[in-house]
């Protein structure tokens, strides 16, 4: 099942599955998202909780007992439930289940807003912790778009001059190792040799957002001021980019095992609440 929103400038339709935003357009028809070819990615912007990235061996400790986690958690692939929807907005909502408790004895809360303002989606996450302990997780977006055109054709142009330092992945895990993302004047020119090594993992950036340039000229910008970490990722001769606001990352080769000492975690305390949003304009 599917819902759609719109307003005078755009329109987006977002799976119950997931709560996965799949569509954005323009009242010209220009569709901003990747198409979900499973030849290279089958997705489009899938909800990263309770976990961003990986778990060694997929694997965590609570209470003495081991549970298993895959990439990325479980949210981006249970249904949701919409339960709220104006012409420009709709709200999802997920909890805890017996399934869920399996894998993450936990119970919780995670609603996603999605709102359409101008030529701009706005997109909230929402945790609510139901229970009486505190309530570790990561919460990241991985929202891929269409690059139409050639890829050497595309730019990120970062909001702020500064030392792009990214993390390398090793087995999908965050190594101590790193490199700089070369800029010139805060542009950073698009190739799929960037990607070899998987995505680019940076902890901390000054930039609370990044603008897509196609041929120099603004295609889409993500804000992402209340997310402390972002991820940029593409395949191999695919012709999208996902760039993806997150609280957490995989987790590091040398600490594992406990989600309350993970990097990048966050710890909610018992019936608090959780917000954070992130923008997507278009141009």
């Amino acid at each position: 099942m599917n819902t759609t929103i719109s307003n005078s400038k755009l329109k987006a339709s977002i799976k119950h599955l997931g709560a996965e935003l799949f569509s954005l357009s323009d009242n010209q028809n220009k569709e901003y998202m990747w198409n979900g070819d499973p030849n290279y990615w089958p997705k489009h912007s899938p909800v990263l909780f309770p976990i961003v990235g990986s778990l060694k061996n997929e694997t965590y400790r609570f209470n003495e007992k081991d549970y298993h986690l895959s990439r990325h958690g479980f949210a981006r692939d249970l249904e949701f439930l919409l339960i709220e929807k104006t012409e420009s907005s709709a709200t999802f909502s997920l909890s805890n289940n017996e399934e869920t408790l399996l894998k993450y004895p936990f119970k919780f809360e995670l609603q996603i807003m999605y709102k359409l303002e101008e030529t701009k989606l706005i997109i909230t996450y929402q945790v609510i912790n139901k229970g009486a302990i505190h309530l570790p997780f990561s919460i990241g977006a991985h929202p891929a778009f269409a690059l139409p055109k050639d890829f050497s054709e595309y730019s990120i142009e970062f909001e702020k001059e500064e030392k792009l330092d990214f993390f390398l992945l090793e087995d999908g895990l965050i190594s101590d190792k790193t490199e700089t993302l070369a800029a010139s004047k805060k542009v950073v020119p698009l190739n799929y040799q960037l990607f070899e090594n998987d995505a680019l993992v940076f902890k901390t950036l000054e930039s609370n957002s990044l603008t897509i340039l196609e041929n120099s000229k603004p295609y889409i910008k993500v804000d992402y001021k209340d997310f402390p970490n972002l991820g940029i990722w593409t395949k191999e001769n695919a012709p999208f980019i996902c760039i993806e606001p997150w609280f957490g990352y995989s987790d590091t080769l040398q600490k594992y095992g406990d989600l309350f000492k993970k990097e990048g975690i966050v710890i909610l305390e018992a019936n608090q609440t959780f917000n954070a949003s992130f923008d997507i304009e278009t141009f």
